[in-house]
């Protein structure tokens, strides 16, 4: 079917071949909730107003939206390949993704990226990819691959990507790094993300001046306002561990809201069946006083107009008809989803399956000798820099205590809740191992390691003891990468992720089950309740581009004045 066809749909010559009668229609446009029927042909919405249809479904002044999509993502983080991503998304309203595959892209380069790519398309879910522009992340790490600008130039001719991802290495452009400057100049007029958090003033103008449209790090309202002054778009994220919207929404306002967006970035299925997805940043505007309309608008029309998606983002002619239907603005609740005109999700329900992908290329990725690991962490005083845990927020502290020491090593002290933290290189077998300590995760009789460990992926594991920290590594390696928990020098709960070390191809439903066995037992050994998520805190504190001390394979890392430091005072 060609546009003259769907224009005499339009004029009402001919019937619709679907046609939603007595719709609510959220219009992002004027603002309006308008009464009218949603005619659709060839996966466009044709019209609205009073239509036939071949096939008519009445939804009796239930609500349409258009489709929600997600304005900055890791689909890794969710532990899921991209088709098992896109069940458990789309139910909610879901129905594209802007992604930023840099953590496949850390383990496995292009060809992880590529990986990624391909797979999405099996399933009804729009994945527009974003060549991730930071592997490695930093140079004080090792991460499995390089990405550099002539990698980046021959990834955007692949029709499945959008722009260039998130530019973490602030440093380096506020230096002028001609290599993170070559990445961005090669991706041209197209959307540029970005992440900075703490830059501010004339910093922060040089690093959007340097062509970087988006921010999803904003901490407090003064950031959000001052990011949007200069140009920005800003993303509202609602993770599993890194939650904003509501820090945030005091800065929202009728005069700059048409630059804020939402996002999730990292969220795990569980928290996504529990909570909804992009679905949940709208609830949760609204419920804060946001004008229903406006909030649907943040997760749609905002988004397309910040990544130059033409077709999509509005319930209204000549736009995609990727629409959720609901009947509760306070409890957004999807009762039907379609993608491009098709009924994919019902009820809560996928209505599609996950299309198998062969993934050998992407496994056996965990190259550690377990026997070779040590974790002796020697000190020659008891004064030492600590990481300080942030219980709802991937930053940290910077603290100084004083520890035990016995024979010139770190030792556990019953009555202190500092533990040990090792990273340990895995990509290429270098013996790498950095060591550190922890406060505020609060373990006790055991350990966790898992091969999810912010950007580069490296086996990180923390415990109060080396016995169960060294069965847990084993255990990891074992199982090809993934997520193991000891209790007691007993692997008591695992999660394999065999692609890549980071996700599986098993349905969500496993994945939330063992995460939910895992969460169980992990808060029985005293782990701090405050913590969202207890993995995804974990992963973070590898993470050396937020705030204030992380630890890498290289070391302890001083994230503000970007560089590895001794961890005695």
């Amino acid at each position: 079917m060609g546009k003259p066809e769907r224009i005499r749909i339009a004029r009402g010559w001919e019937k619709a071949p679907l046609v939603l009668k007595h719709a609510r229609v959220l219009n992002v446009f004027s603002g309006s909730i308008d009464a009218c029927d949603v005619a659709i042909a060839d996966g466009f919405v044709v019209g609205l107003g009073d239509y036939e249809g071949t096939v008519e479904i009445d939804l009796g002044g239930m609500y349409v939206s258009p489709g929600f999509i997600d304005g900055h993502v890791h689909i890794e983080s969710s532990m899921l390949t991209p088709p098992q991503f896109a069940r458990t998304v789309v139910p909610w309203g879901t129905t594209a993704v802007v992604a930023d595959p840099h953590e496949i892209a850390n383990v496995l380069g292009v060809k992880g990226v590529r990986y990624m790519i391909d797979s999405a398309r099996r399933a009804p879910l729009d994945v527009l990819m974003m060549v991730p522009s930071c592997v490695p992340t930093t140079p004080f790490e090792t991460a499995g691959a390089t990405i550099g600008p002539a990698d980046v130039k021959r990834l955007l001719k692949n029709p499945g990507v959008l722009g260039l991802g998130e530019v973490m290495d602030y440093p380096q452009v506020l230096a002028g790094g001609s290599a993170v400057l070559a990445k961005i100049d090669a991706v041209g007029s197209r959307p540029v993300d970005g992440h900075s958090p703490a830059v501010e003033k004339k910093d922060l103008c040089a690093y959007v001046g340097a062509g970087i449209r988006t921010d999803h790090e904003c901490r407090t309202p003064e950031e959000l306002t001052e990011r949007v002054r200069l140009g920005q778009y800003v993303h509202l994220r609602e993770g599993s561990h890194t939650r904003n919207l509501l820090a945030l929404m005091p800065a929202v306002n009728i005069h700059n809201s048409r630059r804020v967006t939402f996002c999730t970035d990292d969220k795990h299925p569980a928290d996504i069946r529990v909570e909804g997805h992009i679905s949940r940043n709208v609830e949760l505007a609204i419920q804060n006083g946001v004008d229903p309309v406006e909030a649907v608008r943040m997760a749609t029309l905002n988004v397309a107009n910040c990544y130059g998606l033409a077709d999509r983002g509005a319930v209204a002619p000549g736009y995609r008809a990727d629409l959720v239907v609901f009947d509760d603005l306070n409890r957004i609740r999807p009762a039907a989803v379609f993608k491009d005109g098709v009924l994919v999700a019902k009820d809560g329900t996928a209505l599609f399956e996950a299309k198998p992908y062969a993934c050998g290329s992407v496994e056996r990725s965990v190259r550690v000798r377990p026997d070779k690991v040590s974790l002796d962490l020697r000190l020659s005083g008891p004064v030492v820099k600590v990481i300080g845990l942030d219980p709802r927020n991937a930053s940290t502290t910077k603290l100084v205590r004083t520890v035990k020491v016995e024979g010139g090593l770190f030792a556990f002290d019953p009555a202190r809740d500092i533990l040990k933290l090792a990273v340990i290189e895995r990509h290429r077998n270098t013996g790498n191992v950095g060591l550190g300590l922890v406060e505020g995760y609060r373990l006790r009789g055991g350990a966790v390691a898992m091969t999810i460990a912010h950007d580069s992926h490296n086996l990180i594991v923390i415990g109060d003891s080396d016995r169960d920290m060294h069965v847990a590594i084993a255990k990891t390696v074992a199982i090809g990468g993934g997520i193991v928990l000891v209790k007691d020098g007993v692997v008591a709960e695992s999660l394999p992720l065999e692609v890549g070390g980071i996700m599986t191809t098993a349905d969500a439903s496993v994945v939330v089950e063992r995460l939910e066995a895992m969460r169980k037992v992990i808060r029985t050994m005293g782990v701090d309740p405050d913590l969202d998520d207890p993995f995804l805190a974990l992963a973070f504190l590898s993470l050396p581009v937020i705030p204030e001390l992380k630890l890498t394979d290289m070391g302890l890392f001083d994230v503000p004045a970007f560089k590895l430091v001794a961890i005695e005072e």
